[in-house]
């Protein structure tokens, strides 16, 4: 497990303009509102030759503790729990506040290795607030400029004895292998975080009552019933023409992003309110990215007639989504912890289908038997030959047949195949793609040769 440091301090320092720096990428929206970051982000960070991990956080704020900047500031300190060290950032330009002064009381409690960094370091007012930062009595302050990249030479010279203590330790553990890439989607207020919360069997995701509570696309690792995972948990997708404002844009492109990032993706629907316009829209994007999909439907300890109702939505299901035929679709109460060894056997079972392989022998063979039983069709007169099949990646399954005039064959007929495929290999609920290419004869150009007089 690799080194972890907490970012922390007030809303609006600069702890996510800090994070896209040492990660490399945008990956923390940022804005000038404060109060943007609202759920823990973990990132790979590279500080030189130093590679580890470095957690975003909420901005500490007094706050009722029910409230959501209460809230809030619980997770920033479950973070730095959790932690290696903290980097407690400052504005330079803002001084020392009353503020910074308890949560520095709060940090020497909490966490024995505390590095105090103070943001916005340039200019002469900059180096005044450098100065200021000694008498919090955390050792010496850096002054940075993380919109600038300065300061992270001196950044450098503190974590590296860390890290490389840190290293020592860990260097005989075993690594793992590579977890499964799972996102979970739906509309605002499904109930994402409350699922990924009851996943990973503690409150690590902020989670409410108030709608679009989560704005970036949070990943989490967890070891869920014994298989490695790398979960996304997206902010609500809703209408395009009710996205409006710049932040909710930016976390609408980070979810979508995760949905391509992702091998599995988990479409949570409310159980009262399911397969809304938004909900097919999300799975079609899913289905179009090539990623297996799983439905989960949520709230279930809300449903009365629990049997029918699931018959309901299956056929709801099956109808709406034609190209996600066969996908799983599992009840659950995210609230409850209820159906979630079901849920995992459903993301497990759909990824292996998105892997899937077939020989190429069992796929030629297939291929007769389709085409002996319902031929190709013959527009103007002239049947079309399918020759050849091979199936050419997985994820998804994607197959390459070989044919004459392989730009007239008509769409129904490659439903038709891929339904095949479908119910023949077990490639349910996962996207399949089917491509042609016109076939060439090898022996075209022979009979000709064969044919031209001796000299």
């Amino acid at each position: 497990m690799s080194f972890k440091l907490a970012i922390v301090g007030r809303p609006n320092v600069g702890k996510s303009t800090l994070f896209n720096r040492l990660v490399g990428k945008r990956l923390a929206l940022v804005d000038d509102q404060p109060g943007v970051t609202r759920d823990l982000r973990e990132g790979e960070a590279r500080l030189g030759d130093l590679t580890f991990t470095v957690i975003d956080t909420a901005g500490l704020e007094e706050a009722d503790p029910e409230s959501l900047p209460g809230r809030m500031r619980a997770l920033t300190e479950r973070a730095v729990d959790m932690a290696d060290a903290c980097l407690f950032l400052l504005d330079a330009r803002a001084g020392v506040t009353p503020q910074d002064e308890v949560f520095a009381d709060i940090l020497r409690r909490r966490n024995g290795r505390v590095i105090l960094g103070v943001n916005k370091a340039e200019g002469a007012q900059g180096e005044a607030g450098v100065l200021e930062a000694w008498r919090l009595g955390l050792g010496e302050p850096i002054g940075l400029s993380a919109e600038h990249g300065e300061g992270m030479g001196d950044l450098y010279a503190a974590l590296e004895p860390l890290v490389a203590e840190h290293a020592a330790r860990e260097l005989d553990a075993p690594r793992p292998d590579r977890p499964i890439q799972l996102a979970v989607v739906g509309r605002p207020n499904a109930g994402k975080s409350t699922l990924v919360n009851a996943i990973l069997g503690e409150d690590r995701l902020l989670t409410g009552p108030e709608a679009g509570i989560t704005r970036d696309a949070i990943s989490v690792n967890v070891s869920w019933g014994g298989t490695d995972f790398r979960i996304f948990d997206t902010a609500g997708m809703r209408k395009k023409a009710r996205v409006v404002s710049k932040l909710e844009k930016l976390s609408v492109s980070d979810g979508l992003r995760a949905v391509r990032f992702a091998e599995v993706v988990v479409l949570l629907v409310d159980a009262q309110n399911p397969f809304e316009t938004q909900d097919l829209r999300i799975a079609d994007l899913a289905e179009r990215e090539g990623r297996a999909v799983v439905v989960a439907v949520n709230k279930w300890d809300l449903v009365e007639d629990k049997n029918r109702r699931l018959r309901e939505l299956r056929e709801q299901f099956a109808r709406l989504l034609p190209q996600l035929k066969g996908a799983p679709l599992v009840a659950v109460s995210a609230i409850q912890g209820k159906g979630l060894d079901k849920l995992r056997q459903a993301v497990l079972d759909a990824h292996e289908v998105w892997n899937a392989r077939i020989s190429t022998s069992q796929l030629n063979q297939w291929l007769r038997e389709q085409t002996e039983a319902h031929p190709p069709p013959a527009p103007g007169g002239r049947r079309i030959k399918l020759r050849y099949m091979t199936q050419i990646k997985s994820r998804p399954p994607s197959f390459l047949a070989f044919c004459q005039r392989a730009d007239e064959m008509p769409e129904s007929y490659t439903r038709f195949l891929i339904n095949g495929l479908r119910r023949d290999f077990g490639l349910e609920g996962t996207p399949i793609r089917l491509t042609y290419r016109k076939g060439e004869n090898p022996f075209e150009g022979k009979a000709r040769a064969r044919g031209k007089p001796r000299g």
